[in-house]
């Protein structure tokens, strides 16, 4: 839909309102609960935005590394019985790449702040 706020911007305007308001207005198990909270709907705006285009790149390298298109499920189960068999290693071109891709796009959903998440980012920056 076109109509704003979009689904994103309600759930961070509400996530804000909890960890602004709620959180500071509260104590104990309430104000835990409100983080907990506050920091779901976070990560759920992150997978609002982020998923997307983060799944179409993951679409793209597994319809490469396998030879093949299919449903995103179909091509993550497949590349996971190709390493589980042995068929596909570390030593595979693009394995590599496309696993720590894969996992660093989860990781700027799941736990952007992260520090390991961070440094790895920070090695793979281009140097200027």
């Amino acid at each position: 839909m076109q109509d704003q706020p979009t689904p994103a911007e309600v759930i961070g305007a509400v996530a804000q309102f909890l960890k602004t308001q709620v959180v500071p207005g509260t104590s104990g198990a309430l104000s835990f609960q409100a983080r907990v909270a506050a920091n779901a709907l976070e990560m759920m705006q992150r997978e609002l935005t982020l998923a997307p285009a983060e799944e179409a790149a993951e679409h793209a390298r597994l319809k490469t590394l396998l030879g093949h298109d299919g449903d995103l499920v179909s091509l993550n189960t497949e590349l996971s019985h190709r390493i589980a068999e042995g068929a596909m290693d570390l030593n595979t071109p693009g394995l590599a790449d496309h696993l720590w891709a894969t996992t660093l796009a989860k990781l700027a959903v799941d736990q952007p702040t992260y520090a390991a998440y961070r440094a790895s980012l920070a090695e793979r920056a281009p140097k200027a």
